[in-house]
């Protein structure tokens, strides 16, 4: 039986040809495409590895220090910039010397070990030995979006999160250790927005975000974040992309203090993401306005924990976008406390005066 090599399929619309190359095609929702043609070649991008990221020895537990890592470098081999965050899954504290700085500081070009959250992240090794070495009860963190390549698909059970098999093609797979999934997508480019539209218990962890990793262990469970099955990172589906795009710019009202600088290294636009987010409040149905302030306030406080905003700025944004949209000042204080308590992200919230 003879079987036909598969041929590149993109459209060279200058030759008015399909390229019709069989080296190296590899399998994407679009259909075959060579190295040349590849969705991250096309947009500029490196192309990650087809192979899974899973492997044999990167989820033994035993001894942990070893398996953090393991992991951390397998992931670093992948082009995943990883980072550690204390065993509560936040970031690990700032040096005094950074707490200190005035806003003329920069996270992204700041040379400390561990300061400022996703920052930190790397694929050098001797950074991630040393920081391993420094913090070996750490949890192991990926950063996410475009500078990973990464987009990543978080589904909570516990609000309502649940896979769409239609929606959400296999790709490599994270068992959290709460209880939900982690879906591993290469990023589309552009921006996206913090959760996929009409889904709720879905967010999505793309540009200013992370995702705790395996081997690292759930603080309140105390089980573990595993790989599940040895699928490997694939295009998101059109359909999900769709969803993630950010529907509407929303006008934030402008803090009383004066603006800190925003700076957001690999963030093309830190005013843009949190636009975003706020946009997420207007978008909710009749009814569902205090649950998004909410879900924003846990947004706005990674902006914050990650150095992109001031908790000024940010108590002022949620609150003038909590007011635009029927809620009382209580239920904005709730909303914020609420959300930067779940986020484990300290906030001051003035109660104003009658």
């Amino acid at each position: 039986m003879t079987t036909t090599a598969a041929r590149c399929g993109f459209w060279i619309a200058a030759d008015q040809r399909h390229c019709g190359t069989t080296d190296g095609t590899r399998t994407y929702l679009p259909g075959e495409r060579c190295p040349q043609h590849t969705p991250a070649a096309l947009a500029g991008r490196p192309e990650p590895p087809s192979a899974s990221i899973t492997g044999e020895t990167e989820m033994e537990l035993r001894p942990a220090s070893q398996a953090l890592l393991r992991n951390a470098i397998r992931y670093a081999e992948h082009g995943w910039p990883v980072f550690l965050l204390g065993r509560t899954k936040r970031p690990l504290a700032n040096c005094d010397a950074c707490k200190d700085a005035g806003a003329e500081h920069d996270p992204a070009a700041c040379d400390c070990l561990t300061c400022h959250g996703f920052y930190a992240a790397t694929t050098d090794r001797q950074r991630i030995e040393a920081m391993c070495e420094a913090y070996p009860r750490g949890m192991l963190a990926i950063r996410t979006g475009a500078v990973a390549d990464l987009a990543v698909v978080d589904i909570d059970p516990r609000n309502g999160g649940a896979l769409d098999p239609a929606l959400m093609p296999r790709t490599a797979c994270v068992a959290t250790g709460g209880g939900g999934w982690h879906l591993y997508y290469r990023h589309p480019g552009g921006r996206l927005a913090p959760e996929v539209a009409d889904h709720p218990g879905v967010d999505l962890k793309a540009d200013g975000g992370y995702v705790v990793a395996p081997p690292s262990i759930h603080p309140r469970t105390g089980q573990p974040y595993r790989w599940i099955g040895s699928h490997p990172v694939i295009e998101m589906a059109p359909a999900l992309v769709a969803l993630c795009r950010p529907r509407e710019t929303l006008t934030v009202a402008a803090p009383t203090s004066p603006t800190t600088a925003r700076r957001a290294g690999a963030i093309s636009s830190p005013d843009a993401l949190l636009a975003s987010i706020l946009g997420a409040v207007g978008r909710a149905p009749k009814g569902g306005h205090r649950r998004a302030l909410y879900g924003a306030a846990r947004g706005v406080a990674r902006m914050v924990a990650a150095g992109a905003i001031d908790q000024a700025d940010a108590v002022a944004a949620l609150t003038a976008t909590g007011r635009e949209h029927g809620q009382t000042d209580r239920e904005i204080r709730e909303a914020i406390k609420g959300g930067f308590r779940a986020e484990r992200v300290p906030v001051a919230v003035e109660r104003r005066a009658a």
